[in-house]
């Protein structure tokens, strides 16, 4: 421990293990843009980008670029901002340490630390690198890594961990880990390596999926029968493309993007910023959520929890000699609480500050015109230097420490020192985390408490908020975490290890506050940051509470359900259009050999309802009392009530048209055209509550939409804008058996949805 290494014997390593960093790719937006705009989803967008410019299209292809474009740049910024943690890490490491080379002590920057070298580390030191502690004792915060307030006490052959800080004592350490390899840097990694599992892409993937299938089966239906009825292939062609390009879900991206925005702007009024607009959506599903405990469930400052007197004195006065015996500069948590406690301060002559070798503080006071010596510490410390009954102490402190409670002792005397009392200090929990724990029990959410503090604390926090105290030790425990209310002693890989455990079977939100808190808020779906949080931790998160409290995690599960509920919406009218548009172009052309509505009224089709797409991200939605999942045979199935009823009444449109009223090529197409747009709106209001569609009141923005889609329809086709005109009456017929239909539809999707139950 006297030597140290050399210069030449530290060049070699440096080479060999390298800086004491955290190496960072320099973020590119342009190289992140492009990373959006790759993949199974954009790669159809721009399928269906290059078919539009292949027809000669204009208005088209520049709003499939900019739809686009809009999506990856969202995604490119998010990318960025999560860069921005990893930053922070690496800025930590910037420091300059007392090292001994060539037997000579000097100061050279932390980055060229290598294994082997002796560093000296005094009070307020940031420790720059794992190492060994040869000489001395310190008391070391170790908050950056356990998240813990209180500071721990380290001697001779114990670790201290990079990113500690040195409160009290003063020592030689030999550093045994550097850069990533070190504890901190290995948080570093971890945020580095986190990827937060995405749903919304393979959610798109999967409808594109069907919604391909069903257009494929049509369309072979169909250029069969052409070749039966020896029929001309060609023309059908620009209408078989138009159908193609009709399934794509080109407004999907973008539709859940301002959906989330909507939401999200809701949510900053309620003190709630969202930092990635997907978890928003993920907060609907999420069905498990892992919460720090403190600074979340807990208030994150030690307060002094009970005062039991030993001698007779009162509490308050053994408050005042513990107060005498605090240091107010060392800025230490428990001394900090018991000065704050404190009422009656006493006029000190003398401080000795807390020595870690000796385990206690001491001062020399004026107490009633008497000059005395006050003591204070560690308890068995404490016991070496009076006359009490051990015994009667251990079992006091037992006690005491069954509470989660760190104990202090202090003694007092002219001469010889007696036992006053013993001080319980705890950091207590919130007066909203019952509360929270219990509503968010309420909304379907399975709470795990996630803390580095030790299995009696955690245990005595989790029965005081109602979590209960199942409590385990997460390597032992990970492969059934959902067994236990929480677990304790974790540091952040475990967290880490945890979220991706959760990720298996469940969609995982977690809460956190500190730099140890980072990877897992990166990793887990929602990721949540509470408002003191540590800029890292911010940085990292998701969703970031900017007022003091829990509660508007609440808000945030909310808001989720309401833009599943859109989005829901949305996916049922895309899949129940997209069939049965399909199902009458193809049988309708069958039966009667005409084109139920010519290309350039699917176009408007098309672009009327992708109006009302947009608007759904803004209307009022139904929150549900549990998680929801997105099962795509569930809504399948009630997409395909939808298109089967409206595929049957739009054949008995068709036929009363063409074959009973015997209403010209022109007018019919217009009678479909109306009935097209006339059905579509009507399904979104079918599709957006549980119960019967009038029992929920859309928003104003949605309602104007839709009912301003009919009326322009209605006016189209009755004025003969863009098509043949057809009379009012014919058009009302219409419209009246649309609404019938519709309440026919809207009872069996009630009892389809009991059976589905």
């Amino acid at each position: 421990m006297e030597k140290g290494l050399s210069a030449k014997e530290a060049e070699d390593l440096l080479k060999k293990v390298g800086y004491n960093e955290i190496v960072q790719e320099k973020p590119r937006f342009f190289r992140t843009l492009f990373e959006k705009l790759w993949g199974p989803i954009p790669w159809i967008l721009e399928a269906a980008l290059g078919l539009e410019i292949f027809f000669g299209k204009v208005a088209e292809p520049i709003l499939i670029a900019l739809l686009l474009l809009f999506s990856a740049f969202f995604g490119g910024a998010q990318k960025l901002r999560a860069q921005k943690a990893l930053g922070y890490l690496r800025s930590r490491l910037q420091v300059t340490s007392h090292v001994r080379r060539d037997c000579v002590w000097q100061y050279l920057p932390a980055r060229e630390l290598v294994p082997g070298d002796l560093i000296r580390i005094r009070i307020g030191d940031f420790i720059p690198a794992d190492c060994l502690l040869g000489e001395g004792i310190v008391e070391v915060d170790q908050s950056v890594l356990t998240g813990e307030a209180a500071s721990i006490e380290k001697s001779k052959g114990e670790t201290l961990y990079s990113g500690a800080i040195v409160r009290r004592g003063e020592g030689i350490a030999k550093v045994t880990a550097t850069g990533k390899r070190s504890y901190f840097g290995r948080t570093a990694e971890l945020v580095k390596s986190a990827h937060p599992v995405g749903h919304l892409e393979k959610l798109l993937f999967s409808i594109v999926r069907y919604l391909i299938l069903i257009d494929a089966i049509f369309a072979v239906i169909l250029v069969g029968a052409v070749f039966w009825k020896g029929i001309a292939l060609l023309p059908l062609v620009p209408f078989l493309l138009v159908l193609l390009i009709a399934t794509i879900p080109i407004t999907m991206p973008s539709a859940f993007t301002v959906a989330n925005a909507v939401e999200a702007k809701v949510l900053a009024k309620e003190g709630v910023l969202v930092t990635e607009l997907s978890a928003v959506q993920e907060a609907a599903t999420m069905d498990v959520l892992c919460v720090d405990k403190t600074g979340t469930l807990t208030e994150n400052r030690q307060t002094v929890l009970s005062v039991v007197p030993l001698k007779g004195a009162s509490e308050e006065e053994i408050l005042s000699l513990a107060a005498a015996a605090c240091d107010e500069s060392a800025k230490n948590p428990l001394e900090e609480a018991i000065l704050e406690a404190s009422l009656k301060p006493l006029q000190r002559k003398k401080l000795i500050p807390f020595d870690p070798e000796k385990k206690y503080s001491e001062s020399v006071v004026n107490r009633d015109g008497r000059e005395e010596r006050i003591v204070m510490g560690f308890p068995p410390a404490i016991a070496s230097l009076v006359s009490f009954d051990p015994e009667v102490l251990n079992k006091q402190v037992a006690l005491l420490a069954q509470k989660g409670a760190r104990v202090l002792a202090v003694a007092a005397g002219e001469e010889k020192l007696q036992l006053e009392g013993l001080i319980a200090l705890a950091d207590v929990p919130r007066e909203d985390a019952a509360p929270l724990i219990q509503t968010l029990r309420n909304l379907g959410i399975r709470i795990l408490m996630v803390t580095g503090d030790t299995l009696v604390t955690a245990r005595t926090i989790g029965r005081s908020i109602g979590l209960g105290d199942r409590f385990g030790n997460l390597k032992e425990s990970l492969q059934e975490p959902l067994n236990f209310d929480g677990f304790a002693n974790c540091y952040p890989e475990d967290k880490f290890h945890l979220v991706k455990s959760l990720q298996s079977t469940a969609r995982v939100g977690m809460t956190g506050d500190g730099v140890n808190d980072a990877p897992a808020l990166k990793q887990a779906e929602v990721g949540i940051a509470v408002s003191a949080a540590t800029d890292v931790a911010k940085a990292s998160a998701r969703v970031v509470l900017t007022r003091p409290g829990l509660q508007n995690i609440v808000s945030v599960v909310q808001g989720g359900r309401r833009v599943y509920r859109r989005m829901l919406t949305w996916t049922i009218t895309k899949i129940m259009r997209t069939v049965e548009l399909a199902a009458l172009f193809t049988f309708g052309f069958i039966a009667t050999g005409i084109f139920i509505t010519p290309l350039f009224l699917i176009v408007l089709i098309i672009i009327m309802n992708d109006i009302v797409t947009m608007s759904i991200a803004t209307d009022r939605a139904w929150i549900s009392p549990f998680p929801q999942q997105w099962k795509l045979k569930e809504i399948v199935k009630l997409s395909g009530l939808f298109a089967v009823g409206w595929t049957l009444l739009g054949f008995g449109i068709l036929w009363t048209a063409f074959s009973l009223l015997r209403l010209s090529v022109g007018q019919v197409q217009t009678i479909m055209f109306a009935y097209l747009i006339y059905s579509a709106q009507i399904t979104s209001y079918l599709s957006r509550t549980r119960g019967r569609f009038w029992s929920f009141a859309p928003s104003r923005f949605f309602a104007l939409v839709t009912v301003g889609n009919v009326a322009a329809a209605t006016l189209f086709a009755f004025f003969g804008i863009f098509m043949k005109g057809v009379p009012a009456l014919y058009l009302g017929g219409v419209l009246v058996s649309v609404a019938v239909t519709a309440c026919i539809l809207d009872e069996i999707k009630i009892r389809l949805k009991k059976t589905i139950s």
